[in-house]
């Protein structure tokens, strides 16, 4: 197993490619806490890992809420010693063109998707400076590669992580801590559900692979990067999109 005695804390992980990398990390052996605003969908990722056989401890956490970060991050640490990985999934959208985009859309977006993952690792960077080791990877977007209509808030935040992401690698990277990024694509979650069906159609046929992503073909991708055999990779964005930027 790949993270067999990794400590692992993921954001946004009661649904979706949150849960599906809570899931796929516990299968590689890491104790993984199961983050998330909402606390029941924590709660049962947690129950799912645990029927499985894995370990994983539940906690209502909210990005914007430092308090609420530092409580988690404070049991974590106590309760398992240190902390190995960190994923920075948690995100929202809230779409509209510029012309129409409200200050609140705008402002909650950049609050949760960018000063979210900043909390989040400024709450464990001196626990994996004290061990000089950890992996802390971030959740970008294909359309934090080339933006996208409608998402003036959403690329903002996605290419801004991106950018927090590299110069973390640059200050970390000597103290034994790397930092990467991952850019999915189109992917099959509660969110894309939403979308009428002659657009999820119109979006597979952009993909050279002709369909949508699972949850879990980006979860590999995590998981890799949070392992050793990605060690020497640091400052990277990997993108996971059946090639629909080529």
């Amino acid at each position: 197993m790949r993270l067999a005695g990794k400590v692992a804390i993921i954001t946004g992980a009661g649904r979706g490619i949150g849960q599906a990398t809570a899931i796929k990390f516990s299968q590689e052996g890491a104790i993984v806490a199961v983050c998330d605003i909402d606390e029941g969908t924590a709660v049962d990722t947690v129950r799912l890992i645990e029927a499985m056989g894995g370990k994983a401890l539940s906690f209502r956490v909210d990005v914007t809420d430092r308090t609420s970060i530092q409580i988690m991050v404070a049991e974590v640490h106590a309760r398992c010693g240190k902390i190995d990985i960190l994923v920075n999934n948690a995100g929202i959208v809230a779409d509209a063109q510029l012309k129409n985009m409200t200050e609140e859309q705008f402002d909650r977006v950049i609050d949760i998707n960018l000063k979210g993952t900043y909390n989040c690792t400024k709450a464990v960077v001196d626990i994996m400076l004290e061990q000089q080791s950890g992996v802390i990877l971030n959740a970008s977007s294909i359309v934090g590669l080339s933006g996208n209509f409608g998402q003036t808030n959403y690329a903002a935040s996605k290419f801004a992580v991106i950018g927090m992401m590299k110069t973390w690698a640059r200050e970390l990277g000597k103290r034994g801590i790397r930092a990467n990024a991952v850019c999915p694509g189109f992917v099959s979650t509660s969110i894309i559900e939403q979308i009428p069906e002659k657009v999820i159609d119109a979006l597979e046929a952009k993909v050279p692979l002709g369909r949508l992503g699972k949850p879990e073909e980006i979860a590999n991708a995590y998981a890799f990067l949070a392992s050793d055999e990605a060690s020497y990779i640091n400052g990277a964005v990997l993108e996971v999109s059946g090639g629909l930027t080529i």
